[in-house]
């Protein structure tokens, strides 16, 4: 069925027969699978592992523009999800999903987000087995807002937290940042850079497992740098461990068209959003091996050792120039880049 030219009605949220289309049509024939398939108040989920810890999260997504280069609002939602589960240790194996439509949105934009997720799902080995849809009038949502949850199980044994990390720790970046942010206001602005910059957005429990795979001993904690970019994640880290951050300034992947347009906006790329890096803290004697096993994987290409943990400037995020000089990272107050995820 052609939906190009249909919109989203009030009626698509009273819960008749619009409603009923609206799942059956849309929604589970896309994420259609033995768990949603029965459309029960809950999924019933079978065959779970023994002797694990279950991973659960949630995240909501309002970003705007819903399509921009390289994503979507129905891909970062799953991507989102699937990296907060994956950066625990966990192995990610359902979603639920929430829409919150605005009525005029248009069907066909609806449905390419819907499927945009299907294929970001299976890509990443999830399964979305429940969810639900509410319909709000027009000017009340700014089109679509998503909600996703997530679980996981993260194997016996293993236990990712920045209160494992000690003094000469290694931090690794596992590829360039500030590509989703910058990407996205970009195009929302309608600014025209020539460049083929896009957003990172992917799902990164393929990485992980590749990286835990390699060492399986000396990886502190993982962390996806989303909003408030690497600093922000640096900054939890320094205080939860009680420990000082020195990030080396050269080490720092960037691409130089983020570069180039956060210098002429007066932005910094350390505290744009990232929807595909993780960074990650590992023991000093497993530092080359975890970075080559990020860089054997497509998505770690640019990995690179980006900082250390020290007993200097305890809770502080320093940044070492190339010169030899230092200056503090300090956290955001307000948001440089609203409505990226």
């Amino acid at each position: 069925m052609n939906r190009q030219h249909e919109t989203i009605l009030l009626a698509h949220g009273s819960g008749g027969l619009m409603s009923h289309r609206l799942v059956t049509d849309l929604f589970l024939k896309h994420f259609d699978n033995d768990s949603l398939a029965s459309l029960n108040d809950s999924a019933l989920l079978g065959n779970l592992p023994e002797r694990t810890t279950l991973a659960f999260t949630t995240d909501s997504y309002v970003i705007s523009p819903l399509f921009f280069p390289g994503g979507d609002i129905g891909k970062l939602a799953v991507c989102g999800t699937v990296n907060d589960l994956a950066v625990t240790g966990a192995v990610p194996r359902y979603l639920s999903a929430g829409f919150v439509l605005e009525e005029g949105l248009s069907m066909g934009d609806l449905e390419r987000a819907v499927a945009s997720m299907a294929e970001t799902a299976a890509l990443a080995g999830v399964q979305i087995v429940t969810g639900d849809t509410k319909v709000v009038e027009r000017g009340a949502a700014d089109g679509l807002f998503i909600n996703t949850a997530g679980i996981g199980f993260i194997p016996t044994g293993l236990n990712m937290s920045p209160t494992h990390l000690q003094p000469g720790d290694a931090l690794i970046a596992s590829g360039t940042l500030g590509d989703h942010g910058i990407a996205v206001m970009l195009n929302r602005e309608g600014m025209a850079f020539e460049s083929d910059l896009v957003s990172d957005c992917a799902p990164l429990n393929g990485l992980i497992a590749a990286l835990l795979a390699a060492c399986p001993e000396g990886i502190r904690c993982m962390r996806d740098p989303t909003r408030g970019g690497l600093v922000a994640t640096l900054h939890e880290w320094s205080e939860t461990a009680g420990l000082g951050v020195v990030v080396e300034e050269e080490s720092l992947p960037i691409r130089e068209t983020v570069r180039a347009a956060c210098e002429l906006l007066g932005l910094d790329p350390l505290y744009a959003a990232n929807e595909g890096k993780v960074i990650v803290g590992v023991a000093e004697n497993v530092a080359e091996r975890a970075l080559a096993a990020l860089r054997a994987h497509p998505l770690g290409r640019d990995a690179a050792i980006i900082g250390r943990l020290s007993e200097e400037h305890p809770e502080r995020v320093v940044l070492e120039t190339p010169y030899g000089a230092q200056r503090l990272l300090d956290m955001l107050v307000g948001d440089q880049l609203p409505r990226i995820c």
